[in-house]
């Protein structure tokens, strides 16, 4: 079986003193014969590699698709007179979003079936999906390559005809105006940021629409969006440490956006809309964030009321507001949770959840003058469940539960919640999920995943997939590790920037206690992260090759340096606030310290699976190409290092849901074969 060779052309560079050669540079040049033969090569290669497993493949496949309800149906979302939802079909890849009016009698009314627009694409994604006021139209969005790239388009629910609007490069962001002929929406920029929203009028030619504001500083990004009330459109101009809002009366199209609170720099807010109020969230005081309320006729901040200060040890996470009452969503101990208090009242009362780990999530409250709190809890226990929680009676109502098809019985399986003290004497969260019939005596083979970037949680839900591995004796873990906010936006500071490295040693602190604990040992311990987390195990490895079995990195960002150091790409300006920018000596100096495509040494590295998207705008293909390519010119033992690279897709993979289901069966039995379970 023949490895790609990949040919070294080297790149010198220097900065702040320190030079350095990027000998793999040539593949970013997407469209070079050169580098498509490339990547062919590697694909043919990995399929190879894999070809033993072909059977186990197609098991894993059937298993995964057995545990899934192929012909099903989304809660019902009531808006207006209607009754939104989607449903799918066995043997269609793609949702079937529909209508009917709430009432026993109605008849259901497509609004949009993906499949027939899907038909002959290799990769399709719907963006926006937005009912006018009136529910007479569906403006709606589509990505045809995986680059996130939107086109826009309009139809006529009564009729079925499409309109002549079309709006291309545009981003999943759009709002109606309360006249029902008049939305807002953003567009990219060369480096794919939405950077302007413009203002249509439904009959218009996109050239004739108004722009309502370009934002310059490259830090940011331009949003915009209805307060649930329907009474305000939000124009919110944000970076990853700063927030400005604009605000505009939905009811007047032609309005014009006022700036709520001019920027500040690390200073970050947002707004919801109640009786006479606007609702804030900021963290001027702290970064955990606290509520204040401001009078709808009076913006002023000397005139802003405090409704809940700053805590050290609860972050609140976002604020919604319906007619009659007013809800947060905090986080404390590392768990999410939800409080209420009636308007009128000053009592803030709770909503317990009672598992040692899950995720929970709001959804679906679109009706203004609700009565209930619609939300989805998942734990590795519980598959996604939809409740109403009424608020006059505390009742929780199910909705609906996910079925799992087959023999899914959550009593054969445990779930933990520890801590792990990291190099600092840091208590990081760790979750293990297996089964409760394997013997604690003896050690297994287990999967640590990690992400620990952005602010993002890495909660615990359910997956049905990952039953096919932990059914065959796997521990699965996930490490809460800094760099999310799991613990608070302090937890998101202690992993970002300067303090990246944390994010690294918190991983590894949880590995070596998990091989000390006797779960596992290093054979047969196995890392998975994505994108962001793609880093967070690639820089692992690269510190500490021996204490690693496998490696699945998925869209890896592993040429930090090179990448941070183009400011063309997607994404690079705007992530200077959570990674740091090189022209900065500091920040150089984390980067030059962890980056795994620059760190990447001889050493005896563990059997590694990178993959990619050949459009990804987030990641670009050519980082795992690279970050590959070098670690087999570095490798001291004979393990297998695969690059599996999806040619019509971008950062989150295959879209169709069978297609995805592909990916993850060859995943698994990578996994299993790395771990002798075939």
């Amino acid at each position: 079986m023949q490895v790609p060779q990949a040919h070294k052309n080297p790149v010198e560079r220097e900065l702040h003193g320190t030079a350095w050669s990027d000998d793999y540079a040539w593949m970013r040049e997407k469209s070079s014969d050169q580098v498509l033969a490339h990547l062919a090569a590697e694909n043919a290669h990995t399929d190879a590699a894999m070809s033993s497993t072909r059977d186990l493949q197609k098991k894993l496949y059937d298993e995964i698709l057995s545990r899934i309800q192929q012909t099903d149906l989304s809660v019902p979302v009531k808006e207006g007179p209607y009754l939104y939802y989607s449903r799918t079909e066995e043997g269609k890849q793609y949702p079937i979003y529909c209508r009917k009016l709430a009432n026993a009698d109605a008849q259901e009314q497509i609004n949009l079936d993906s499949n027939e627009l899907a038909a002959g694409q290799d990769y399709f994604r719907v963006g926006v999906l937005e009912s006018s006021p009136d529910h007479r139209l569906l403006a709606y969005s589509t990505d045809l390559e995986g680059d996130e790239d939107y086109t826009i388009r309009v139809k006529d629910l009564s009729s079925g005809r499409l309109l002549a609007d079309r709006i291309e490069r545009t981003y999943d962001t759009l709002s109606w105006a309360s006249d029902n002929r008049t939305f807002f929406y953003s567009v990219l920029d060369a480096a794919r940021r939405p950077f302007r929203i413009f203002r249509h009028r439904l009959g218009e030619d996109a050239s004739a629409d108004q722009l309502i504001l370009e934002e310059a500083d490259e830090r940011f990004r331009v949003d915009i969006y209805k307060t649930r009330s329907n009474q305000f459109l939000i124009l919110e101009v944000a970076s990853s440490t700063t927030t400005e809002l604009w605000l505009q009366d939905a009811n007047q199209a032609d309005g014009e956006f006022l700036v709520l609170r001019p920027r500040q720099q690390d200073t970050e807010y947002s707004l919801t809309h109640q009786d006479d109020y606007f609702y804030i969230r900021i963290n001027d005081r702290g970064r955990n964030f606290r509520l204040v309320r401001t009078k709808v006729s009076n913006w002023d901040e000397n005139a802003w009321e405090e409704v809940l200060p700053h805590r050290a040890d609860v972050f609140l996470e976002s604020v919604t507001a319906l007619e009659n009452y007013l809800i947060i969503t905090e986080r404390s101990g590392g768990l999410r949770r939800f409080r209420f208090r009636k308007l009128g009242d000053e009592i803030w009362h709770g909503i317990e959840f009672g598992e040692a780990a899950y995720a929970v999530n709001l959804m679906g409250n679109l009706e203004f003058k609700a009565d209930t709190l619609r939300y989805q809890f998942q734990s590795p226990l519980t598959p996604p469940s939809v409740f109403d929680y009424h608020f006059a009676t505390g009742e929780k109502e199910l909705k609906k539960r996910t079925e799992v098809p087959g023999d899914f019985d959550a009593s054969r399986y445990e779930v933990e919640r520890i801590t792990v003290s990291s190099h600092d004497g840091t208590a990081v969260p760790l979750v293990l999920i297996y089964r409760n019939d394997i013997n604690r005596e003896k050690t297994h083979p287990l999967l640590l995943y990690g992400y620990g970037a952005y602010g993002s949680n890495s909660d615990a839900g359910f997956n049905s997939a990952r039953l096919s591995l932990i059914d065959r004796g796997v521990v699965y873990a996930i490490a809460q590790v800094r760099g999310g906010a799991e613990m608070g936006q302090p937890w998101h500071d202690a992993g970002r920037m300067i303090h990246k490295r944390n994010s690294f040693l918190d991983f590894i602190s949880c590995a070596e206690a998990l091989i000390a604990n006797g779960w596992t040992e290093t054979s047969t311990l196995v890392i998975e992260g994505g994108s962001a987390g793609g880093l967070l195990v690639g820089a692992a490895v690269t510190m500490r090759p021996e204490l690693f079995g496998g490696v699945l990195a998925h869209v890896p960002f592993v040429d930090v340096i090179n990448t941070m150091l183009d400011a063309s790409l997607p994404l690079t300006v705007g992530e200077y606030e959570e990674w740091g920018n090189p022209a900065e000596p500091a920040s150089f100096a984390a980067m030059r310290e962890y980056s795994p495509y620059d760190n990447t040494r001889e050493a005896a590295y563990p059997p590694i699976l990178a993959t990619a998207g050949l459009n990804d705008p987030r990641v670009s293909y050519w980082e795992p190409a690279k970050w590959v390519a070098r670690l087999r010119e570095m490798n001291q033992h004979p393990s297998e290092i695969l690059l599996k690279i999806n040619m019509g897709a971008g950062h989150f993979g295959a879209s169709g849901r069978y297609d995805r289901i592909e990916e993850v069966a060859f995943e698994f039995a990578w996994l299993l074969k790395t771990w002798n379970l075939i």
